[in-house]
């Protein structure tokens, strides 16, 4: 999504490039070494490494199929290499191909036992390697350089793999607290509710034998609160709650954002926050209205936090017929009216320190609050220069 997203992209596809093209050069060296021995045994070794260099490629969709058909070529060969006598050699294509495949194991392959058992093969293949050359010396030499070749590859994919499972286990540790805060929200929006029920129902009983009349429009004030109640409850259920210690409110209105923008601008940078029309307190669900404050929050700290150049903010807050592109599917993801927040800074400049690790955990929290709501959220650079957070709800 932007320039960012294309960079990203074309770094990943010259590091394969790069990364097949050093294989490529070492099956030359195993094909010349093959030629100038003059044993057609010997190019068992570059066949070995031209499926190597295919388990590569074919890594990402084949990663555990292609690596077993990998470790069964190259036994098979020396098994071949051994039994006709024959001089040979590990080709070098073919341990380039089981040390890249080492890492990739040990960083994807699920769950973690079986990217070991994976490693773990990968070291014995390569040391039974060694068998095919008849010289004892050569051959322990060589085990011991391809173990500590494959021990660099196997550290490297397991401090790979433990900054992965921190990732993860960061980014359910965030989603989880955000469920728990909804859950309190939600709660909160369901006891204001029911609470304004039960009040009506008793003003209900006591002008009953007095004023007849007078009950008609209470009992119609108890249904609409009590459809109100439903649709937050209906919400809820989707919404894993841990404990009960919430303060009762009924949720954020339309003037806690306005102030929240105001206290923000005074300290800078400026925010243009505009409220379209038909947006009131009561066109919006609660827990929508208190979702949209809580993103426009965290987006206002995001650009204080990581934009600390930003000129100026504009935020707005619209009721649009229908959602926006999706720019991933290239699909609206529904029709109707939709209540759409959508939050800009300008003039800013991308820390690269900050690109370097990869966002912080702050969207994905916000994401997840949206989507346990039935919206959607989109983050990204605009092709203006502009970073954009977009969120949109169904009404």
């Amino acid at each position: 999504m932007g320039e960012n997203s294309r960079l990203v992209y074309w770094v990943k596809r010259l590091s394969e490039i790069a990364l097949i093209g050093w294989l490529v050069l070492l099956l030359l060296v195993d094909v010349l070494l093959a030629a100038s021995s003059g044993d057609v045994v010997g190019w068992l070794s570059p066949v070995c490494g031209v499926v190597g260099i295919v388990a590569v490629l074919r890594r990402r969709r084949h990663r555990v199929g292609d690596l077993r058909v990998l470790l069964a070529v190259s036994v098979l060969s020396t098994l071949v290499i051994g039994a006709t006598g024959a001089d040979g050699r590990p080709g070098t294509a073919e341990i380039g191909a089981l040390l890249i495949l080492t890492v990739g194991g040990l960083r994807a392959i699920e769950p973690v036992r079986r990217a070991a058992l994976s490693s773990l093969a990968v070291m014995i293949v390569l040391e039974v390697s060694c068998a095919r050359i008849n010289e004892a010396n050569a051959a322990v030499a060589s085990g011991f350089l391809l173990f500590v070749g494959w021990s660099f590859a196997a550290g490297t994919g397991a401090y790979l793999r433990f900054q992965l499972e921190r990732r993860r286990e960061a980014v359910d540790s965030v989603r989880r607290a955000e469920r728990l805060e909804l859950a309190r929200e939600l709660h909160d929006l369901v006891a204001h509710h029911i609470t304004g029920i039960v009040v009506q129902a008793q003003a209900a009983k006591v002008v009953a034998e007095q004023k007849p009349e007078a009950v008609v429009p209470s009992l119609e004030a108890i249904a609409g609160a009590g459809a109100d109640a439903l649709t937050s409850m209906r919400r809820l259920v989707s919404v894993l709650r841990a404990q009960d210690e919430a303060a009762r409110s009924p949720g954020s209105t339309l003037m806690d954002m306005r102030t929240m923008v105001e206290r923000f601008s005074t300290a800078g940078p400026q925010v243009a926050f505009d409220i379209g029309q038909g947006i009131t307190d009561e066109t919006v669900p609660p827990e929508v209205m208190t979702t949209l404050h809580r993103v426009l929050q965290e987006s206002l700290t995001n650009v204080r936090r990581h934009a600390p150049g930003t000129d100026w903010i504009e935020a707005d807050l619209k009721l649009v017929d229908g959602a926006g592109l999706d720019p991933w599917s290239g699909t609206v993801p529904w029709s109707g009216i939709t209540v759409r927040l959508r939050v800009r800074n300008y003039g800013s400049v991308t820390d690269t320190r900050i690109s370097r690790l990869g966002g912080g955990f702050g969207l994905v929290g916000m994401a997840e609050r949206v989507e346990a709501l039935g919206g959607r959220l989109l983050a990204g650079p605009t092709p203006s220069g502009a970073w954009e957070v977009l969120v949109e709800f169904p009404l």
